[in-house]
Order: structure tokens, then C-alpha cells, then sequence
């Protein structure tokens, strides 16, 4: 859509085919190009814009949400921190402490002014400032989240091509029952299950522990395969799941019957139109289940 300098749609912007464009010097076809260049990329910049300024409230109304519900857990933080037989004098003493004697709409400013300034708080169990707990361990978090994730895209893309390219057949229904199996097993309990049968029994893994990649490749992949595998469960069986449907949607559609006609082999078929067309489609659904991975990566390393 091309826009005046009032602001006013005047319909499509002209393309390099247009015959006016084709004939024009080529001082005006760069100027085009420029001025398209300029505009769409003022238009993507405004998008940009737009979606980072939605983030802000959602991010807002989230930590909200979270610090409500941490009010809301049975028992006393205070009581817990003081200790046994410990004295009323003492348990007001670490409210005042730590705030807790606060309003809740104060103690959530003073912790949303404080994360806005780069500063978490305090661990109240163990003291320690809560910016440096996340970034000691998010390496290996990251890591497990990683290997998961290309897991994942090894495993759940040949998966979705296998069953799309031959839909309604046992291979077809043994993956998309793959995928159910994948998609209906708790992570936790597929973790517990992988240590108690390749760590404690066959030992062939660690069972506890992180290694950080300082301490080597080797080890650090070791250390992050079993919660990985406990990860990549899901994820397999939405990248194949997703993969299938998507892949049948296209091969099923009338431009590809056209490539058939015209003597395409299927292999080309598919690696050049085929996941051309769904690669849109994939990329979304990394993302989501890169984001997932990476919460569900706190319950894996607990176990």
C-alpha cells in the first residue's frame, strides 16, 4: 500500500515489473528503490516500537501477579527465617527486617523500582543477592536448554517429513502416536525415570550435578544429557506434530499438483517448495517451545 505525504493510501506501491518502471532511467529506478527501502523500513521500526511498548505492561502485570501469589503461600516466611522458639520480639524484628511489616503495594514498588535498576533483592533463605544466583547458573541452564531444543529439530523434523509425506499410513500413525506419547508425558517424571534407569542402574550418566563448560565439551554435555532428553520429549513432538500438519497442508494444495504435472521429482518438490512454505511456521514454533524449555528447565534441575 503507498502512502502520500498527506497520509493518504493511494493504493499499491509500484514494483520493478511495472512497465513505467521498467523503461525509467536507471537514476530513478535506485531513487524507487531507496524511497521503498526508507519507508518499509520506517513502517518495520514502528512495528517494532509498538510491540516493544506492549511488552512493558505485561511484564508489569506478570511480576504483580507473581509477588500476589507469593503472599498467598501458607506459613510465615518471618517465623520460618527466625527459627524454633524464637521470640515475638525477634519475629517483628525480621519483618522490619526485610519489609514484610510493609503494605503490599509497598513492598512490590520497592521491588519493581529496585529490578528496574538492575538490583533482584536477596535470597531470603540463603542470603545471597538473587542477580547473582541467575547469572551463576544460567549458563548451564542455558546449555541443558540447547541440547534440548537440537534434540528437538533432529529428531522431530525427519519425524514430521516421514509421516507428511506418507499421510494415512503406519508410518504416519506411528509418529503422530509418538507424538501424543511425547506430548502427554510429564517432564519430571520422565527425568526421574532417566536417572534411576542410565544413572543409578547402568551409571553410564552422572545422576546429579551441573558442570559448566569451563570444565570441559565433553563433561558439560555429558552432565546435561539425561535433563535434556527429559526436555526434548516435548519438543520433539510438537515440532513433529506441527511439522506433519503444516507439510501435508502444502503438499496437498494445487500449485504442488502443477509441479507434479510438470515433471518435478517429489524430493525437489519438497526441499524446494515444500519446507520453503512451512519454514514460516517452524520458526514460530521454536521460539514457543524455546521459551517453554526454558521454564521447564528449573523443574528438570531440581530433579
Amino acid at each position: 500500500m503507498r502512502i502520500s505525504k498527506g497520509g493518504q493510501r493511494q493504493g499499491r506501491w509500484p514494483t520493478l515489473r511495472d512497465a513505467s518502471l521498467r523503461d525509467a532511467p536507471q537514476g530513478e529506478v535506485a531513487l524507487f528503490k531507496r524511497d521503498t527501502f526508507q519507508v518499509l523500513t520506517r513502517d518495520r521500526l514502528r512495528l517494532i516500537g509498538r510491540r516493544l511498548v506492549q511488552v512493558v505492561p505485561v511484564i508489569v502485570l506478570a511480576t504483580f501477579i507473581v509477588f500476589g501469589l507469593q503472599q498467598l503461600v501458607p506459613g510465615d516466611i518471618a517465623v520460618t527465617l527466625a527459627g524454633d522458639n524464637a521470640t515475638d520480639a525477634r519475629i517483628a524484628e525480621i519483618r522490619h527486617l526485610y519489609g514484610l511489616d510493609r503494605p503490599f503495594l509497598v513492598q512490590y514498588g520497592a521491588w519493581l523500582w529496585g529490578a528496574v535498576h538492575g538490583d533482584l533483592g536477596r535470597s531470603l533463605l540463603s542470603g545471597e543477592v538473587v542477580l547473582d544466583s541467575i547469572l551463576r547458573r544460567f549458563p548451564v541452564s542455558l546449555l541443558i536448554v540447547g541440547c534440548a531444543l537440537t534434540l528437538s529439530l533432529l529428531i522431530g523434523i525427519p519425524l514430521g517429513i516421514l509421516a507428511a509425506t506418507r499421510p494415512g499410513s503406519r508410518v504416519d500413525a506411528l509418529v503422530t502416536g509418538i507424538a501424543s506419547l511425547g506430548v502427554a508425558l510429564p517432564n519430571f517424571w520422565l527425568a526421574m525415570l532417566l536417572v534411576a534407569t542410565f544413572a543409578l542402574n547402568w551409571t553410564i550418566f552422572p545422576a546429579t550435578g551441573a558442570v559448566p563448560l569451563s570444565a570441559g565439551i565433553g563433561k558439560a554435555l555429558l552432565s546435561a544429557a539425561l535433563p535434556s532428553i527429559a526436555l526434548a520429549a516435548g519438543g520433539v513432538a510438537e515440532v513433529a506434530r506441527q511439522l506433519r500438519s503444516s507439510l501435508v497442508e502444502v503438499l496437498s494444495s494445487q500449485y504442488v499438483r502443477t509441479l507434479h504435472a510438470k515433471g518435478l521429482s517429489p524430493t525437489a518438490i519438497l526441499w524446494k517448495h515444500g519446507l520453503k512454505n512451512v519454514s514460516v511456521n517452524l520458526l514460530t514454533v521454536i521460539g514457543l517451545i524455546f521459551n517453554r524449555l526454558l521454564g521447564a528447565t528449573v523443574v528438570i534441575e531440581a530433579v
